[in-house]
């Protein structure tokens, strides 16, 4: 990835950004029996999503965002893009339905911290609207067949970048790690081992394109919260196997194309059992990336800067946050460049650049930031970065 210097400040984003409602619509058909035809393959989906790209882009150039991507414009949530990308699955409907996903499990500790503020969120579900993926099982041997779907999100983001004059851009990928139960390896190792090297024809491609690839990974982090029977050196310890496994998947690609993300979660709420920086920063620094994407500048890890004060990062960038997805206050371009300065002053403007904490609709369609406002942070990231760079 490119650096920042002193005079300038990059910025981007980790990825996920609203989605029209023409295009949320068109992937919904996709997913779930809204009565339409599965709208993939035809001109009109096919024009409506370039032109998406194409806007999705220009906001982000207007903004002042550096490293710009397709706000995963295609993708209805992880699950819901893999099911399209990975053959080796069938899907596997509860007998209640597909449930509405929400933004915490209801066992995790901060819920049980605060039951009358989930409970609310419960009546009020802003995910209620999300587009619902069914769960699946792997039934055959894994093969990567969203060839021709990646090839055309990234042609789209590459025109999109041209037109507007973008320097870098990145795509997002999932990380190589399944979440969906197996009926066909052997062995744990043997199933793993097929899903991440099906995933890593995706990692390849996305980087062989001349793009930032970044893997989505939220649940080395944020899985803390509902692991509350494992202490800090046993979670560590999972985190390091994990951390094994995507390094195998991205063994002998170039480190410095590639950029890890991960968070705390994606809701809004109390997060008083959130993991600190401090307790995992050394384990994020070995991933063969180059650079590292986390949580930054929500009221629970606003503080955070301090952990890399005279800390050798190995070469590696760091991306923290400077807007939250966390609440829907928009920022005040000073307050981002403060933030932007402390996280200098501890690593190095060279060390540094800045994005949002997490994605502002990982899963297609949840309301929690809405469209507007989430333009608006963009904005005020751009906007604190300028402030930030002409101060140095």
């Amino acid at each position: 990835m490119k650096r920042s210097t002193s005079t300038h400040i990059r910025t981007t984003h980790t990825g996920s950004l609203p989605r029209p409602e023409s295009i949320l619509e068109a992937v919904r058909a996709q997913f779930e029996k809204t009565g339409r035809p599965d709208p993939r393959g035809t001109q009109e989906y096919e024009d409506n999503l370039r032109q998406s790209v194409f806007e999705i882009v220009e906001i982000q150039s207007k903004a002042g965002l550096d490293t710009v991507g397709d706000g995963e414009c295609s993708k209805p949530s992880f699950r819901g893009y893999i099911a399209q990308r990975l053959a080796g699955f069938e899907p596997r409907i509860p007998s209640g339905g597909i449930p509405v996903p929400g933004p915490v499990s209801p066992n995790s500790e901060d819920a049980k911290l605060f039951p009358d503020y989930y409970e609310s969120v419960k009546k009020n579900n802003p995910f209620a609207n999300t587009i619902r993926v069914a769960p699946r099982v792997c039934i055959a041997a894994i093969e990567y067949v969203g060839h021709k779907d990646l090839a055309r999100d990234i042609k789209n983001l590459k025109d999109a970048m041209t037109h507007h004059h973008c320097d870098e851009g990145f795509m997002p990928a999932a990380g190589p790690i399944p979440v969906d139960g197996n009926e066909f390896y052997k062995s744990e190792a043997e199933y793993f081992e097929a899903y991440a090297n099906g995933m890593r024809e995706e990692y390849k491609a996305i980087i062989d394109s001349g793009l930032v690839l970044q893997i989505d990974d939220p649940r080395m982090v944020s899985s803390w919260d509902a692991r509350g029977s494992l202490d800090l050196k046993a979670y560590r310890e999972g985190m390091v196997k994990r951390i094994e496994i995507i390094n195998h998947a991205l063994r002998d690609l170039p480190t410095e194309r590639v950029r890890f993300h991960t968070c705390y979660g994606v809701n809004f709420g109390p997060r008083v059992t959130d993991l600190q920086l401090e307790q995992v920063l050394d384990l994020l620094l070995t991933i063969k990336a180059g650079s590292i994407s986390f949580e930054a500048s929500n009221p629970r890890h606003d503080h955070e800067w301090r952990a890399v004060k005279g800390l050798d990062l190995q070469g590696k960038i760091l991306i923290p946050g400077a807007i939250t997805h966390s609440n829907v206050t928009i920022e005040h371009p000073q307050i981002v460049a403060d933030r932007m300065d402390k996280w200098i002053q501890a690593a190095g403007a060279e060390n540094v650049l800045f994005g949002n904490d997490c994605g502002f609709a990982s899963t297609a369609g949840n309301c929690e930031i809405p469209t507007s406002v989430a333009w608006a942070k963009l904005q005020a990231l751009g906007a604190g970065a300028r402030l930030a760079s002409a101060s140095h």
